[in-house]
C-alpha cells in the first residue's frame, strides 16, 4: 500500500485529510473484493511485499450492480466533495480500454524497501506469458512515468492519454499485443 501513497491519480481520487491512510486501506480493499477477487488472479510475492491484481479479458467492466455494491465505500475513500468526479472519472477510465479482449493490470504495487529487485517482473510475468499463449493482449494505466518506462521493457506501448477530470494528471493507457514468437512456439 505504501507504493501507492505518492501516486498522482489516487492523490487525485482520494481523500486528502486525516482519514486518508484508511481511505487508501479502502480502496484496496474494495478492488480486490469487489473487482479483482470475484473474476480476477491476485497474485502476491511470497513475502508479500508485491501484488499484482488482474482482471481477465471480459471482467473488467462493471455493472451498475457492482458500482451500486460498491458507492457507500467510494463516498468514504474519497469524501463527500469528490464523488461526482470520481464516478466521471472511472467512466473515462473505462472508455480507454480496447474494444479487443485483454488481461487489466489494475494495479501493482511493490513496497517502497522492495523496489527495482525483480518483484514486479515476477508479478507481470504469469499473465503476460498466459497472454502469449491464448493470443490475448493486456492493457494498464500508468500514472507514473518511471513504471511507463518499465511497462514498455515488458512490451507495452502507449495507446492513450487520460485526463480523468479537471484538476487531474494526465497519464497514459498502454496495451501490450501477444507475442507472436511464443505463440508459434506453443502451437509446434
Amino acid at each position: 500500500m505504501r507504493s501507492f501513497d505518492r501516486d498522482p491519480i489516487l492523490r487525485w481520487f482520494l481523500r486528502e485529510d486525516e482519514r486518508r491512510v484508511r481511505a487508501l486501506e479502502m480502496y484496496f480493499e474494495i478492488t480486490l473484493r469487489e473487482f479483482t477477487l470475484p473474476h480476477g488472479e491476485v497474485l502476491t510475492t511470497e513475502d508479500r511485499a508485491g501484488t499484482a491484481l488482474w482482471v481477465p479479458p471480459g471482467r473488467w467492466k462493471q455493472g451498475l450492480r457492482e458500482q451500486l455494491r460498491a458507492s457507500s465505500t467510494i463516498v468514504r475513500c474519497v469524501g463527500l466533495g469528490k464523488v461526482v468526479r470520481t464516478l466521471r472519472g472511472l467512466r473515462q477510465m473505462e472508455k480507454h480500454h480496447l474494444p479487443r479482449p485483454h488481461y487489466y493490470l489494475a494495479l501493482l504495487g511493490v513496497e517502497p524497501e522492495h523496489q527495482r529487485r525483480g518483484y514486479a517482473s515476477a508479478l507481470l510475468r504469469p499473465v503476460l506469458e498466459r497472454c502469449d499463449r491464448e493470443g490475448v493482449g493486456a492493457y494498464l494505466e500508468s500514472t507514473t512515468p518511471e513504471n511507463t518506462a518499465r511497462y514498455q521493457h515488458f512490451g507495452f506501448k502507449v495507446v492513450s492519454h487520460l485526463r480523468l477530470g479537471r484538476g487531474a494528471p494526465s497519464y497514459p493507457g498502454m496495451w501490450r499485443e501477444p507475442t507472436g514468437a511464443r505463440l508459434h512456439e506453443e502451437s509446434e
